[in-house]
């Protein structure tokens, strides 16, 4: 790789970390494309040269932090086998890395109330190729006979991603719901959430 092709990547990589905070904090209504680029010490209009639009800078900006979520939290199709412990992993990246979280929480609230269905969904493709590896592993495991296979693998995969990550989206309802039980803490939590969703998942008698 030459020289401008790495510097190339590297102003790419420093608008895209800035990029993550602006619209984790902002969300992509209220982001502001100077504001990234002052943040990442770039001119601006490298923003739309490399990205094309905002939109597509929140696309490029979603698909990163997803790509880091699947590193991080890999699912093979052994470990499918222990859904539980899986979102018991997902669960612990989430509350590590907040932002990946708050980028879906705004992209869910562009949604307008009434219409139910969101307009294009930012890098579409590419995030539904990552769905699509996580419920073939689940296929497998339910296939082995680990899993009970009289729902669509889709929604144990949704249920085991869903409640790892609901009571870090809606902190409050959380905390009126379970209260605050002597000595417990986001450890005995993520037990817990665990042996939910080993239950809710393990083959049906």
């Amino acid at each position: 790789m030459g020289h401008m092709a790495w510097d190339t990547q590297r102003t790419k990589q420093r608008l895209l970390d800035a990029a993550v905070h602006e619209y984790s904090e902002h969300g992509p209504l209220g982001a502001r494309v100077d504001r990234v680029a002052e943040r990442a010490g770039v001119n601006k209009e490298r923003i739309y040269q490399y990205f094309g639009s905002k939109q597509k800078l929140f696309a490029a900006v979603l698909e990163q932090e997803m790509t880091k979520l699947a590193a991080a939290v890999p699912l093979t199709a052994e470990q499918a086998h222990d859904l539980g412990e899986f979102a018991g992993r997902v669960y612990d990246y989430h509350r590590t890395y907040p932002h990946y979280l708050r980028l879906l929480l705004w992209e869910g609230l562009e949604i307008r109330p009434g219409r139910g269905e969101p307009g294009p969904v930012a890098a579409a493709a590419e995030r539904a190729a990552h769905y699509a590896d996580d419920i073939a592993a689940v296929v497998r495991a339910q296939r082995a006979g680990a899993l009970r296979d009289d729902v669509r693998p889709g929604y144990l995969l949704y249920l085991a991603r869903a409640l790892a990550v609901w009571w870090l989206a809606v902190p409050s309802t959380a905390a009126l719901m379970l209260g605050q039980a002597a000595g417990e803490g986001p450890l005995e939590r993520r037990r817990v959430l665990a042996d939910l969703v080993r239950d809710a998942t393990r083959p049906r008698p």
